[in-house]
């Protein structure tokens, strides 16, 4: 029998998936942002959260996953499909070519190592005609939000599916080993390398669907917005916010955090940055395991989760 948790799933689902039959335009174009930040946040959990593995190089395969779309429609003059599979395929490539090596590195040096990726991918793909070097890409318009709106929806059911499947699998029972203690884990037989690889394989995949649909929906691609190193720091700040290492932590941290901005932007547009900042850090100091730990642990020692969160944190 379904408990409480997953009907308020179901219902979340259907009201979400009724959005685009009754919320006007600018709701509709808001949700489709937001449900694809939750795809991307979804997809940083798996190496960010279940693996251990501060990935910031997830914006470079949610640029590949671009390009692949806008190359195959704009060049090519394939549909829409195939220009998906072909920005996945470039993921997968680019996540098991450097997947190997990167990985080898642990803790700051490899988020240090992924920082870079993006920068580099960007200078690359400006001196490549064929992906419209620094003037871009402008692919075929369709006004049809309903649409993105779906695919975004699809996405980010597929994307949970998966992180639901990590939480029951052996192989992402793996991961957790990993990230927990690496060296551990290898001992008990894990084959690290091959988790490893194949976890940035799966967030690759996941974030470049994510960038095909946003770039056949914004209809105008260029290096600089596509492997834009600020929206790795944003799926990272929502998994984190949210409750990193969880299913439904990285969706309910990018749609909380989604409406914070955006509702910041429309009343305090000059220090909407700043305010948002601010609500990040006190996030941090004092609810560090995000708001699905929050929301576990206060039903039994009350406000003074906060209180040993700031304790525990030394502040």
């Amino acid at each position: 029998m379904m408990g409480w948790r997953g009907a308020a799933i179901v219902v979340a689902f259907l009201v979400m998936a009724s959005v685009p039959w009754w919320g006007s335009d600018v709701l509709v174009q808001f949700g489709i942002n937001a449900l694809l930040l939750a795809v991307l946040a979804q997809g940083w959990n798996i190496i960010g959260g279940y693996t251990g593995y501060p990935s910031f190089g997830n914006s470079v395969f949610y640029g590949l996953g671009s390009y692949g779309v806008a190359i195959a429609m704009v060049q090519w003059h394939l549909p829409f499909a195939v220009g998906m599979a072909f920005g996945v395929l470039l993921a997968v490539v680019f996540a098991l070519l450097l997947g190997v090596p990167v990985l080898r590195l642990r803790g700051h040096y490899f988020a240090i190592a992924t920082l870079a990726l993006a920068g580099v991918m960007a200078a690359i793909v400006s001196n490549i005609p064929l992906a419209g070097q620094n003037i871009g890409l402008v692919l075929p318009p369709l006004n049809d939000d309903r649409l993105f709106y779906g695919l975004a929806l699809g996405l980010l059911v597929l994307s949970t599916l998966v992180v639901w499947w990590l939480t029951r699998s052996r192989f992402g029972f793996g991961l957790i080993a990993i990230r927990e203690n690496e060296d551990s884990a290898a001992v008990m037989g894990v084959n690290t390398t091959l988790y490893k690889v194949i976890a940035f394989t799966i967030s690759g995949a996941l974030s470049s669907l994510a960038g095909g649909i946003h770039a056949y929906w914004i209809t105008f691609l260029d290096p600089e917005s596509a492997f834009d190193i600020a929206l790795n720091i944003k799926m990272i700040i929502m998994a984190v916010f949210g409750g990193a290492g969880t299913v439904l932590g990285p969706i309910i941290g990018a749609f909380s955090l989604s409406v914070v901005s955006e509702w910041l932007s429309s009343e305090v547009t000059s220090i909407a940055s700043l305010f948002f900042g601010v609500v990040i850090v006190a996030a941090v100091v004092f609810m560090p395991h995000g708001l699905t730990d929050l929301a576990r642990r206060i039903r039994t020692i009350g406000w003074r989760y906060f209180s040993e969160n700031v304790r525990e944190n030394r502040l």
